[in-house]
């Protein structure tokens, strides 16, 4: 890889991919102030000036709830946008990397999600992703699409802080304990892509952190990690906080193609979690 090209490199993971990157590659980083991707000749116009030899697409819309009365500008960035991506890279002659979600599923499983496992998301967030993979897959052979899950980061809203805010003014938080999947650091799937941006594989490939935990004690372990011992959480089922778009219950993504992929298995994601919050609370990130 000589050149690589990172679209929404302003957001939470391309925060933190273009530094990753930075020691393999020239790395251009992109986001919307630069071209929109729902317009598709300004992005085959932006990705030909960059000549790439990868592209990763980290760019999307992101809000879960949003995209319920959204539907149109989701369904635009997130499948349009995403096909817009890859025919441009593959006109360039780039393989492409293109962020999927574990909300392409329903969540009706008891294990793990396969990457081979029949979609069937239950929200319109969902929809647009599953609808950019197949627009992806339709644009180029040469395409990687990696789902990953709970990600959270130093760069935009996710959960961690919203706990930590939330504690701030609350001695007792309530938190979904029925919803189960593996809260994934930002900096640790940057690592993962670096890897299979050099791979060459292609096709669908699932990356997070390892291990699993409810919403619930996800929570919990922000707040012990953060010294918050004077707050206390209540576990709660889903039906208590009705929300526009329901999530699937079981959000594991199985790991076994990703560790024959790049030969090593994700960190836990309480260790990943750890790190993050002591940057935090010293002011490293």
């Amino acid at each position: 890889m000589k050149k690589i090209l990172v679209t929404g490199a302003r957001g939470m993971l391309g925060t933190e991919l273009v530094p990753v990157l930075r020691g393999s590659a020239e790395v251009v980083g992109v986001d919307v102030e630069d071209f929109d991707i729902t317009d598709a000749d300004e992005t085959r116009a932006a990705i030909d000036s960059v000549s790439p030899d990868v592209v990763v697409n980290c760019a999307g819309y992101t809000d879960v709830d949003g995209a319920e009365t959204e539907r149109e500008l989701a369904f635009a960035i997130n499948a349009t946008g995403a096909g817009n991506v890859a025919s441009g890279a593959a006109a360039a002659g780039a393989r492409v990397l293109q962020i999927g979600t574990d909300y392409v599923f329903d969540g009706s499983k008891k294990e793990p999600y396969l990457e081979a496992d029949e979609p069937a998301p239950l929200n319109v967030y969902g929809e647009t992703k599953l609808a950019g993979e197949r627009e992806v897959a339709k644009a180029t052979a040469d395409h990687l699409i990696v789902r990953t899950s709970w990600l959270y980061g130093s760069a935009g809203r996710n959960f961690v802080e919203t706990i930590l805010s939330l504690a701030e003014r609350e001695d007792t938080l309530r938190v979904v304990v029925d919803q189960v999947g593996t809260p994934t650091f930002a900096r640790d799937l940057a690592v993962i892509l670096k890897e299979l941006a050099a791979s060459g594989a292609t096709g669908v490939v699932n990356a997070t952190n390892s291990g699993s935990c409810s919403w619930f004690g996800f929570a919990r372990a922000i707040l012990e990690l953060a010294g918050r011992d004077g707050v206390s959480v209540l576990p709660v089922a889903s039906s208590a906080f009705p929300r526009p778009a329901r999530r699937p219950t079981n959000s594991l993504l199985d790991l076994g193609r990703l560790v024959s992929l790049v030969g090593w298995e994700p960190r836990p994601w309480r260790e990943a979690l750890t790190e993050y919050i002591a940057e935090r609370q010293t002011g490293e990130r």
